[in-house]
């Protein structure tokens, strides 16, 4: 049923970049730290970079928990359902890195995504994901739905924000800098934006 890749290429990349969602999984090294699982969308937000490299933008949200993972020790595990078609889950496990905006690799890695605005989305980092086990498998048991449209909220909610206001709201947030679990999360004060 299921199969290992050596690479993200042919039809397993294609597979991937023509999904409307995908779900990143992290957690601490503490065993009784809080793992987390998050949804994430907007169409051009995901590129696959090279056969063992993805990447995804990160954008202003409630919390931090992928970013303080991250920093904390990079482990992280991205998975792909199949909600139309033919079944099939893909799941990425790798390292992966939150690049800031104020990292020279930021603005390079920010053409990689010539479909998103990175102004009207309250941009914090480029997560940078290298595999180190590529699955897929069956994905018999999901169910189909269909895919209407990415949702306009976030992007009329963060458009009106700039760098200052931006900051201001991250350092209200309870978990931005620092996790759930006390990790070190977004760095404040937010650099501002090399684009």
């Amino acid at each position: 049923m299921g199969k290992t890749y050596e690479r993200i290429d042919g039809r397993l990349r294609t597979f991937i970049e023509e999904q409307p969602v995908f779900f990143t999984a992290t957690a601490p090294l503490s065993a009784d730290g809080t793992v987390n699982l998050s949804p994430k969308g907007l169409k051009g937000s995901f590129v696959v970079l090279d056969e063992l490299t993805v990447a995804y933008l990160d954008f202003a949200g409630s919390n931090a928990e992928t970013i303080a993972h991250l920093r904390e020790n990079g482990r992280i595990t991205l998975m792909w359902c199949a909600f139309q078609g033919p079944p099939n889950i893909v799941r990425v496990h790798g390292r992966g890195e939150p690049v800031f905006r104020d990292d020279p690799r930021f603005g390079e890695l920010l053409t990689r995504f010539p479909d998103i605005d990175p102004t009207t989305h309250g941009l914090r980092a480029v997560v940078v994901v290298t595999a180190e086990l590529i699955r897929d498998t069956c994905g018999y048991a999901v169910p189909f739905m269909a895919y209407e449209s990415d949702r306009d909220l976030h992007g009329k909610r963060f458009a009106r924000e700039d760098d200052a206001s931006l900051d201001a709201y991250f350092r209200k947030k309870e978990h931005i800098a620092t996790s759930l679990d006390g990790l070190p999360g977004l760095p404040l004060p937010l650099p501002p934006s090399t684009v």
